[in-house]
């Protein structure tokens, strides 16, 4: 069972390492621009790099069940590099959105895609699951047909 797991536990920890890193961003721009907590207003600097964070956290939950159910009823593989694309473009986002409010857009464009298409797996894998347990239907063997990823058998 592990096997089955263990690289989308290795995503999460590294989706929890970005959050962490950008908490320290967080922390660095209210030292660099004087803003004590519990502010959360201060030079528009610092206020896109904490509206950055904030984004990122909003959506971090959303990721994690995504990937989860994607990897563990669709494909552990296509979650994993899903996810790592997800990860890469939430960098992205945050550094765009801290140099400016326009340089968050198209990286925000691209995690949404990419989040939808975790959705989608994971949707897919559930439903295919439930038919098979339920129902008797094998639609991940017919699905792959379809597609041509396997032979009429």
């Amino acid at each position: 069972m592990l096997d089955q797991v263990v690289l989308i536990a290795a995503v999460t920890v590294l989706g929890l390492l970005e959050q962490a890193y950008f908490s320290l961003m967080v922390i660095y721009a209210r030292r660099k621009y004087s803003v004590s907590p519990p502010a959360t207003a201060g030079p528009p600097e610092f206020e896109r790099i904490y509206r950055a964070q904030v984004n990122c956290s909003e959506y971090f939950p959303i990721f994690v069940f995504s990937l989860w159910l994607a990897g563990v009823f669709f494909s552990q593989g296509m979650a994993v590099f899903i996810g790592l694309l997800y990860l890469y473009g939430r960098f992205l986002y945050f550094h765009g959105y801290a140099e400016s409010s326009e340089g968050r857009l198209e990286p925000l464009y691209f995690c949404a895609k990419v989040q939808w298409a975790l959705i989608a797996l994971a949707g897919l894998g559930i439903i295919c699951t439930m038919t098979e347990v339920y129902l008797g239907l094998d639609m991940f063997h017919t699905l792959s047909h379809v597609v041509g990823f396997t032979e009429h058998s």
